[in-house]
């Protein structure tokens, strides 16, 4: 795992990976690392709070294991279960070995880490260090947060056929919401928090460079400049988001434009917006913008 031993340095670090960090993002990330707690990111969609945890984990060196969380998850799908299929054949083989079995013994093997399937958040525990990603917590239920509070609280699982699972070392968690719904307050005093917003002009403009060299800086400049009044305005169904803005600025480019013109705006939409009612508003209002 690569070290670092300032907010400065992991911004480095997670620019190097073409993630820019502003300095309340790096020191937040800085110190969730530093003392090993959980990191909440909630923001609008489209803002990088997924890619944070893919960039720090390519800028650290480790490996990124992914929860993605939605309506009806349980610990099943996030924290172990048995591997029923081999179970039965294991029993199978014994029974066709003949001879007398011993129920306890075999409940124990039956029952052991050799047909346990570690899910994300055991492997989390099991493979650190690692990058451990609970994405959009807000999709889940009440029950799903409480199934967490352990692991965050300790980094352990406990599973009653074999005691508790502790991590050696802590994963590096991190836990996005897009506040679709209020996430429990144990939950979050668990965790450091940060609301990720959209960037200004100038770092929009960062981003996108930092992404998609290869685009003119006069194309991404004009795409940045657009999507930055669309969020001013504030008449979208869903206003776009720094994913949208990088979207929308290879389209351009794929088709070879140098410029954002009307034309090439409206023949591009599908990269910016993904309502109806939005690309009928962009559709009145972006060719009078463009040629202003």
């Amino acid at each position: 795992m690569k070290t670092h031993s300032s907010p400065a340095e992991l911004a480095d670090l997670l620019a190097a990976v073409d993630y820019v960090a502003d300095e309340g993002l790096a020191t937040v990330c800085h110190l969730a690392l530093a003392l090993e707690r959980p990191l909440m990111l909630e923001g609008e969609p489209g803002t990088g709070k997924t890619a944070l945890a893919s960039a720090l984990s390519e800028a650290l060196e480790i490996p990124l294991i992914r929860l993605q969380c939605y309506e009806g998850i349980d610990a099943q799908q996030a924290l172990y279960d048995w591997d029923f299929a081999r179970q039965i054949l294991h029993l199978r083989t014994l029974e066709a070995a003949g001879g007398s079995v011993d129920t306890d013994a075999t409940e124990g093997v039956l029952h052991s880490e050799r047909f346990l399937l570690a899910r994300p958040v055991l492997r989390a525990l099991q493979e650190s260090p690692a990058v451990l990603l609970v994405d959009e917590i807000d999709r889940a239920d009440d029950e799903f947060e409480a199934l967490l509070l352990e692991m965050l609280s300790d980094y352990q699982v406990s599973i009653p056929e074999l005691g508790t699972i502790r991590a050696a070392t802590p994963p590096v968690v991190i836990v996005t919401s897009n506040r679709t719904r209020d996430v429990h307050d144990a939950l979050k005093r668990r965790c450091l928090y940060h609301w990720i917003d959209h960037p200004d002009l100038d770092r929009e403009v960062e981003i996108v460079r930092t992404r998609l060299p290869q685009v003119s800086e006069r194309v991404t400049r004009r795409v940045v400049e657009v999507v930055q009044w669309l969020r001013s305005e504030d008449r979208l169904v869903k206003l776009p988001g720094v994913a949208e803005t990088i979207d929308w600025a290879r389209a351009v480019h794929e088709l070879g434009r140098d410029d954002l013109d009307p034309d090439t705006a409206l023949l591009t939409l599908g990269a910016l917006s993904k309502y109806r009612e939005d690309a009928d508003h962009l559709r009145s209002v972006l060719p009078e913008r463009l040629r202003g």
